[in-house]
């Protein structure tokens, strides 16, 4: 097992393995069947209180104001103007909402929440010491999270993000993206779209590892199928100017017909006129002459000019090298793009 810190000091994504001798078996095995990944350094809030849903739906994106238990989505939460400041997904169990999130990411969150309580009743903590998050990825992670009791969970719903100048009224209220949530021996399980992640009592880590018998996968095979699958990472495909619709967050983390927000008059505006400055976009790498990807943030340039820059890259075991960017919108998908010294193209699909 080689953990991240070995192989990139400073990241953050420490405290997990990156692989396990094989990364591209490992991303074979997330691809073809299931694997189980460390993702224990992702951060937790809890937030208990009986106004929880309400209060939550006042202040993110996400319609939870009808939020129950055994129900998990997405949110985000947007600067003033706009600008994505956190995401987090969200399971709920009846007596909190528990919001894991990236690691550095949750004392901004908690520091957020605990602003805005006001003489509202909830109480938000640091709930990263009582739960882990282990994720079950590929096409038989169902399957395998029936080995603990947890079977019938239903597959991931999220809702087509609505054309453009869409009706009032076009978007069903309730959670844009629904994941089912059930609880088990060992915490909580929530259904998404590359498998089951389970949210597990820390100490009780090991047990679950036994009574899985799951062979293990590492980040980087993780990072490579989310890749693939062009799901966006906050702090990998953001910057300090993101807005929902240029990252791919609308569909699983946004309600677009809801109360107001922070930062819904952004959301409403650039979604009405249809124009979003920049857009997710999957590229493929070509000359990358190590095994070493370019790092988050490398400029993608076109005939010298900077139009945009690479979120997170990876070699995939069947795509070759291949990174999630974000790109100005006026730029084509036959455009042939540079990436430090690679050649770069836009996967059109």
């Amino acid at each position: 097992m080689i953990m991240v810190e070995d192989l990139t000091p400073g990241s953050l994504d420490a405290g997990v393995a990156a692989h396990h001798g094989d990364p591209m078996r490992e991303q074979r095995l997330l691809d073809t069947a299931v694997g189980l990944v460390d993702r224990s350094h992702r951060e937790i809030v809890a937030v208990p209180g009986e106004e929880r849903a309400s209060w939550l739906h006042t202040l993110t994106t996400q319609h939870l104001s009808d939020l129950h238990a055994g129900q998990g989505t997405e949110l985000l939460v947007l600067s003033p103007h706009g600008h994505v400041e956190q995401h987090a997904l969200v399971t709920e169990d009846g007596t909190t909402a528990w919001l894991d999130t990236e690691p550095g990411s949750g004392a901004g969150l908690l520091k957020y929440l605990e602003m805005m309580r006001f003489f509202t009743k909830v109480e938000p903590r640091d709930a990263t010491a009582e739960l882990a998050v282990l994720s079950l990825v590929g096409p038989d992670a169902a399957d395998a999270a029936a080995r603990l009791g947890l079977t019938g969970l239903a597959e991931p719903s999220i809702a087509p993000v609505p054309d453009a100048q869409f009706a009032k009224g076009a978007v069903p209220p309730g959670p844009t993206a629904t994941y089912d949530v059930r609880e088990f021996a060992y915490g909580l399980a929530r259904r998404v779209p590359l498998g089951v992640d389970l949210l597990v009592r820390r100490p009780e880590v090991e047990a679950v590892r036994a009574a899985l018998e799951v062979p293990p996968a590492g980040l980087w095979a993780y990072e490579a199928v989310r890749v693939a699958h062009r799901i966006p990472r906050l702090g990998w495909e953001t910057d300090h100017r993101t807005i929902p619709a240029e990252a791919g967050f609308l569909a699983a983390a946004v309600h677009l017909d809801k109360g107001c927000y922070r930062g819904q008059e952004t959301v409403a505006r650039v979604h009405n006129l249809g124009r979003p400055p920049r857009r997710l976009v999957l590229l493929h790498l070509d000359g990358v002459a190590t095994d070493h990807p370019p790092a988050q943030g490398t400029p993608v340039t076109l005939d010298g000019r900077a139009v945009g820059f690479v979120g997170t890259a990876v070699r995939h075991h069947e795509l070759g090298m291949i990174a999630l960017a974000v790109l100005k919108r006026n730029v084509p998908d036959e455009a042939r793009l540079q990436v430090a010294e690679s050649a770069a193209a836009v996967d059109p699909a």
